[in-house]
């Protein structure tokens, strides 16, 4: 049985800085994509960024760009989110997701199949 445990959520005043951690038991993380998602109330869970399995490849939606930071740490078996300059409008519960993905990774939910139980992260206006 997997499981995934994300943390470092919290409050932040707008133009802070959090990281947030993906921690895997039961699966090496080393072999899947690991997308970050998002999700406010009454919204669409929403991808912000993700790695690819094979080559550890990058992806960001454009309104993360230059400000949020997907990395791994094979021997933790962890994954980050380093995000910066922190807006109101990145007020979310954060998840973190595992899944096969071939290529380049996607902001498609369909395509992870394991999922954390989210952090929240609130940044007030």
């Amino acid at each position: 049985q997997f499981q995934l445990v994300e943390s470092g959520g919290g409050l932040v005043q707008p133009g802070g800085s959090l990281r947030l951690s993906c921690i895997a038991s039961g699966l090496d993380l080393n072999y899947y994509a690991i997308g970050w998602f998002r999700q406010t109330p009454g919204k669409r869970r929403e991808g912000t960024s993700c790695i690819s399995s094979r080559d550890d490849m990058t992806n960001y939606v454009d309104s993360v760009k230059g400000r949020f930071t997907i990395s791994r740490d094979n021997a933790k078996n962890t994954v980050y989110l380093q995000m910066n300059n922190l807006k109101p409008e990145d007020t979310a519960v954060y998840f973190c997701a595992a899944g096969v993905v071939e290529g380049r990774c996607t902001f498609s939910p369909a395509e992870y199949h394991a999922w954390g139980q989210g952090t929240q992260v609130t940044v007030p206006s």
